[in-house]
């Protein structure tokens, strides 16, 4: 007879539970098993619930002895007694198997009882002969216990539901295993275990895992078992060097001990799974919620896969690879050998390729500072590499200021604060490309001063020479807009052209409508003099030069409106907040909700990070960095009111200057009286408020005549005496008349995003006309020559189409067919089809006066049986056209 099997409690449990129907009140089970578990009292699971005493005896005497002794305690209840031994049945007498269920010494089936643990009747007869199987279930059951399965219970049934349990990772007990499943158990504790199983079952499990999820289970398990769970993923990204075209024989020779021997199919497999899995985990840091947790995991394993590759001498052979850090570093090397520090336009390409392999590196998606600063290098080398802009009035000055150099001087700021990541090299490209940017920059301020000077000696409203007066701001750009809606006037302080374009840029991707009176043209004012907030505010918001305080302003800009029969309020920095669970004051909200009142809003955020040293490491600003901006927009559209966010003056930046410039009449940090020196101006004329309307103000940005601090205004340069107006419309039925859409396409300069010359106004298509066909003779010569008829456009032969009249019928309120014609041609004529929602309401003109809902009704009429001909793309900021599919779908034929 073969040797008694060792069980434990829950194979007695499944046991007692598969007899206790049989029982007939008897209280005795003889089971032929040894048993090994420290549990000898326990309640036996399923309907019928007894509590369970094991003995193990393994002699005839002591089997009497126990069960005596068991009916002594157990006299006043119906506990069961189960002896558990090696003796055979024919050597038991009647006076012990009469009392036994089923009168016998009952067998232990390991495969029944697992059955019965899932709930069926019997198992797969392929288990049966799988020992390791039914051992691993039977000791790897949740204390749950196993989840219901059908009567015949399948091996690939109790496999799942063993991997579920191995890797803790029940969802993996339902079907959703995977190789991504597999690699982040891998990097838990859970893997050890793993480890630890017997041998047999850890190759079954394997063989398992490699036939149903693929090659790459099958060298994961091999690491695991061999103890180096945690540098799985790590030796899967260093594994690429064995892999591909690029491919070494050192690089296979070093890893083929790394990875126990994997090579070929499986090893293409495992570092393909890994990839992919990164590629995932870097998504999710990029983009969820919880990035941190992902972010982290992903660092974990890039920078573990560097120490290996470092330690096994693959760093270069590894150059190519997408995850690793010293291969991000390598790229970024070479962008900054590519980068040019002067018109060099075929270094600009090279800059240009060298970015591109920047961006698609996964390590650009988790550190987001270093691409920018990346991007802001290689938009300088374009900016360098194009000709300096020459202008020859102040009004032409200003209106480059604003449209292409402020663009530079936002990059400058990026750029001025080197590498985020610290790299010694980077960092001193970018100084370099930094100065030569600079060196450009001081020549267009110094040409501008010189033209300032001569300017400001008889400039005013009366004559100010083609320019935009800060003073006349309210009367040329708020009056207009408030013809129509009171508008809401947010002065930002200290809002330099630098700062405007971020905002510009943030609030158009939120789907307000920048306009403008002149189309492709942002609008930009000249500060009063000197560009300090005093007078320029001061003279902004009272509609004439003049200079005061904070009374002054309020005074001044109710007396503006008043003239124009508008009601008006002017809140200030103390005015605006609210008291406990109020963000804004009664007062500035019963102002915003009369339709009547213009209000306006000094917002001091900027001016006052300048002030106090705040601005510091700051590069760039956005929209929900400066207080109670983001509520006022929202505010305002809310009220359906037109905005106007209007700087008073700009700033330059302190960039390392130790000790105070030494000049005499120093009035502020800017400006003061005398003569001028190296980088100064004489200004004088009517709107030089100070100094008996005669200063001196320096056009360099790194003089200044005060202590420290972030940033200084007063001065002649460009970035503080250009005053950037965003005029900002929550519908187009607020645009006034002979005003323009101002696209985000229009006021980046092209070399910004490397599109080509500076965009205007997107054209709208006239309708085609229609021409006569005139037959002449093959052999007469027509009296007057005819020219050949022009080429209906796309957008016309769209919506001519038959397929067009059939979608009209099912949106009959759709958009006027012109408008639409416009719009397809516009998307059509940009090389990638892209446009922004701001670009596409200034194709269609007032037909898109709800410009979003303009893009679904466009959505509905052209997307035909479904295909996306026309989507929203980028966080639905951009309108996508699929011209070959349009020409398809319309039946209008190819290019």
């Amino acid at each position: 007879m073969s040797a008694p099997p060792a069980v434990d409690h829950r194979v007695i449990d499944a046991l007692v539970q598969g007899l206790l129907p049989h029982a007939s009140g008897r209280r005795l089970l003889l089971v032929y098993a040894r048993y090994d578990d420290s549990v000898d009292t326990f309640v036996a699971g399923g309907v019928q619930r007894r509590r369970v005493h094991v003995v193990d005896q393994h002699s005839v005497l002591g089997m009497v002895e126990a069960w005596q002794q068991h009916l002594r305690a157990h006299a006043e209840d119906d506990d069961l007694l189960v002896l558990t031994t090696s003796v055979p049945e024919e050597q038991l007498g009647w006076d012990l198997r009469a009392y036994a269920i089923l009168r016998s010494i009952r067998n232990v089936d390991r495969a029944r009882i697992v059955a019965h643990r899932f709930g069926a009747v019997d198992v797969d007869q392929r288990m049966r002969r799988e020992d390791w199987l039914i051992d691993a279930l039977l000791d790897a059951e949740p204390a749950e216990g196993w989840q219901r399965s059908g009567s015949v219970l399948t091996r690939d049934r109790a496999l799942r539901a063993l991997i579920g349990a191995r890797l803790n990772r029940p969802a993996a007990g339902d079907g959703m295993l995977d190789a991504g499943t597999l690699l982040e158990w891998s990097r838990g504790g859970d893997a050890v275990r793993f480890e630890q199983l017997a041998q047999a079952e850890r190759d079954g499990l394997s063989q398992w895992l490699t036939e149903t999820v693929g090659d790459a289970a099958k060298v994961l398990t091999r690491l695991v078992a061999d103890g180096r769970a945690a540098d799985a993923m790590p030796l899967g990204v260093v594994a690429s060097a064995a892999i591909g075209p690029n491919a070494s024989l050192d690089a296979g020779l070093a890893l083929g001990g790394l990875l126990g021997g994997a090579h070929g199919g499986e090893l293409r497999a495992f570092t393909e799974a890994v990839a992919g899995t990164l590629e995932r985990w870097v998504h999710e840091a990029a983009t969820s919620r919880n990035w941190e947790t992902a972010h982290k995991r992903v660092v974990q394993v890039v920078q573990r896969a560097d120490e290996i590759a470092s330690a096994a001498g693959l760093t270069e052979s590894l150059g190519h690879n997408r995850f690793l850090p010293s291969a991000f570093i390598s790229r970024l090397h070479a962008l900054a050998a590519a980068l040019p520090t002067g018109s060099n336009r075929a270094k600009v390409s090279d800059a240009e390729r060298a970015l591109a392999s920047v961006r698609d590196h996964a390590m650009a998606r988790l550190q987001p500072g270093r691409v920018r600063a990346a991007e802001m290098a290689v938009r300088l080398a374009r900016w360098l590499a194009r000709p300096a802009g020459a202008t020859t009035a102040v009004a032409a000055a200003v209106e480059l200021q604003l449209a292409d150099t402020a663009w530079a001087d936002r990059a400058l700021n990026v750029l001025w604060h080197g590498d985020p990541g610290g790299d010694p090299v980077v960092g001193q490209a970018y100084r370099s490309l930094w100065e030569a940017s600079q060196a450009r920059r001081n020549g267009l301020d110094e040409a501008f001063a010189q033209r300032l000077a001569v300017w400001s000696t008889h400039a005013s409203t009366i004559e100010s020479s083609g320019c935009l007066l800060v003073e006349q701001v309210l009367a040329e750009i708020a009056a207009p807009l408030a013809k129509k809606t009171a508008p809401l006037v947010i002065v930002l302080d200290g809002m330099s052209g630098a700062v405007a374009t971020g905002l510009g840029e943030e609030l158009i991707d939120k789907s307000w409508l920048e306009v403008s009176r002149t189309a492709g043209q942002r609008i930009a004012a000249v500060a009063a003099i000197p560009s300090v907030t005093r007078v320029s505010r001061a003279s902004l918001l009272a509609g004439t030069v003049t200079a005061g305080e904070q009374s002054t302003e309020k005074e001044g800009f109710q007396a503006f409106w008043r003239k124009r029969r508008r009601a008006a309020r002017l809140f200030h920095k103390a005015d605006i907040g609210g008291g406990a669970g109020k963000l804004f004051s009664d007062e500035l909200h019963t102002a915003l909700a009369e339709p009547g009142t213009v209000v306006g809003v000094v917002l001091n955020t900027i001016d006052d990070a300048l002030d106090h040293g705040q601005e510091g490491d700051r590069a760039e600003w956005a929209v929900d960095k400066i207080t109670y901006l983001p509520a006022l927009l929202d505010a305002a559209r809310s009220h359906q009111r037109p905005v106007v966010l209007v700087s008073d003056h700009g700033h330059v930046l302190d960039r390392g200057m130790e000790n105070p410039t030494p000049a005499s009449g120093v009035e502020s940090a800017r400006w003061r009286t005398g003569e001028p020196s190296t980088g100064e101006v004489a200004l004088s004329g009517p709107r030089v408020v100070y100094g008996d309307g005669t200063l001196v103000a320096p056009w360099r940005e790194n003089i200044r005549y005060t202590p420290r601090k972030a940033g200084y205004h007063g001065g002649a340069s460009l970035a503080e005496m250009t005053v950037p107006v965003l005029v900002l419309l929550p519908t187009l039925e607020q645009l006034p008349s002979d005003w323009h859409v101002l696209p985000r396409e229009s006021s980046e300069p092209g070399w910004w995003e490397s599109r080509g010359p500076r965009a205007a106004a997107l054209p709208v298509p006239e309708p085609p006309v229609k021409s006569r066909k005139v037959k002449a003779s093959e052999n007469v010569d027509a009296l007057f020559p005819v020219d050949p008829p022009v080429e209906e456009s796309l957008g016309n032969k769209v919506v001519n189409s038959p397929a067009y009249k059939e979608q009209r019928n099912f949106a009959p309120r759709g958009p006027d067919r012109r408008a639409v014609a416009a719009v397809i041609d516009a998307l059509a004529a940009q090389p990638d089809h892209l446009l922004t929602t701001s670009a596409v309401a200034d194709a269609a003109g007032r037909a898109a006066r709800q410009p979003e809902f303009f893009v679904t009704a466009l959505e509905r009429l052209l997307n035909i049986d479904g295909y996306p001909i026309v989507s929203r793309v980028d966080g639905r900021t951009r309108v996508k056209l699929d011209v070959e599919t349009l020409r398809l779908q319309f039946g209008v034929g190819t290019k």
